[in-house]
């Protein structure tokens, strides 16, 4: 049974196919964590094993005291949500995008100045029915995030949510979604190849190295 003290998410004996071997992992509630290390260690591999999108070869992830690969995954990735670092948006407008997306979940849209404000939060002053074909890469990723979060998952993990930005609006962001996360009770959880972003807000920093299998 969950309780405050179970760990948001512990592995062990975890692998991936025949080249990603992890440590054994007990990653604590209701602190910013980060995973942390050199390119093709396996950082995204291991967000994707957390809600299922990859099965392991070997191993287990227990998310809430629970092995993931004994839950329903659909109702598992909609709980914990894994905000890729290439934004995925149709083409059309901001609101569009809500709308295929929500579509999609079958759920209720928000209201529009409930999502006025994630825009906000995310540093963007677009009206919701501006194009995202026209906008820069670090301005879709914001748009991108601003969906995730209106969903409101109960763990929300990102694969290096700042690549596409600037140093003082990756900062910015970084804050605003951390902020956002604990008055909302959203677990939070990213990858990041940023050390000043890392240091400053980081609860929790969980270095990933190569292990040979």
């Amino acid at each position: 049974m969950e309780t405050a003290n179970t760990p948001l998410f512990q592995t062990q004996g975890l692998r991936f196919q025949d080249f990603l071997s992890y440590p054994d992992l007990v990653l604590p509630r209701d602190q910013a964590t980060f995973l942390v290390g050199p390119s093709g260690v396996g950082k995204s591999t291991l967000l994707r094993l957390f809600n299922a999108t990859l099965s392991p070869s070997a191993g287990r992830v227990l998310y809430n005291g629970r092995d993931v690969a004994s839950m329903d995954t659909l109702a598992l990735r909609r709980e914990v949500s894994l905000v890729s670092q290439e934004p995925y948006l149709f083409d059309g407008t901001i609101w569009e995008n809500l709308l295929q997306y929500y579509g999609y979940r079958e759920q209720p849209l928000p209201e529009k100045h409930r999502f006025w404000e994630l825009l906000n939060l995310m540093d963007l002053d677009f009206p919701l029915n501006s194009s995202v074909t026209t906008m820069s890469g670090g301005e879709r990723q914001r748009v991108y995030l601003a969906i995730f979060l209106s969903f409101l998952p109960r763990v929300l993990m990102l694969d290096e949510p700042t690549s596409a930005l600037d140093e003082r609006t990756g900062e910015l962001v970084i804050s605003n979604l951390i902020g956002f996360c604990r008055k909302e009770g959203i677990q939070f959880l990213a990858i990041s190849h940023n050390p000043q972003l890392v240091e400053r807000y980081s609860q929790n920093t969980v270095p990933i190295e190569r292990k040979t299998i």
